[in-house]
């Protein structure tokens, strides 16, 4: 495996109307909703990881922990900073913020299991 403690990737977005919390049906205001922020912060760890995984290996999501500080309006740009803070076994965990123009967005922690992406879908299908 080629991944270490401190490794990082950076994603942009802009908030668009399919962003908002209305669209998300997570709330009824039109600024940035959280499942889209969790979305893209989860999007940001697998950059990460994207090319430092043996072939036939994939990550699938554990357990996030996010504190969605303040609201982003439509129209504004977002960027997710994930790092890898700890590789325990199979587990991957990253710390991930998010800002836009005003500043700090949200914070938090993702956790990824590497597993063999074959046995992983035979599993689901079963």
């Amino acid at each position: 495996m080629a991944l270490s403690v401190g490794d990082t990737a950076t994603l942009h977005f802009t908030v668009t109307d399919g962003d908002t919390a209305i669209a998300m049906e997570s709330g009824d205001v039109p600024v940035l909703g959280t499942p889209r922020l969790i979305a893209w912060c989860e999007a940001a760890t697998c950059e990460v990881i994207a090319s430092g995984l043996e072939d036939g290996t994939t990550t699938v999501g554990y357990q996030i922990r996010m504190d969605h500080l303040s609201p982003t309006p439509i129209g504004a740009a977002v960027s997710v900073v994930a790092t890898i803070s700890e590789i325990d076994g199979r587990r991957i965990t990253f710390t991930v913020d998010a800002s836009d123009n005003e500043g700090d967005a949200a914070t938090g922690t993702i956790t990824r299991v590497m597993v063999d992406r074959s046995r992983f879908i035979d599993k689901a299908n079963d």
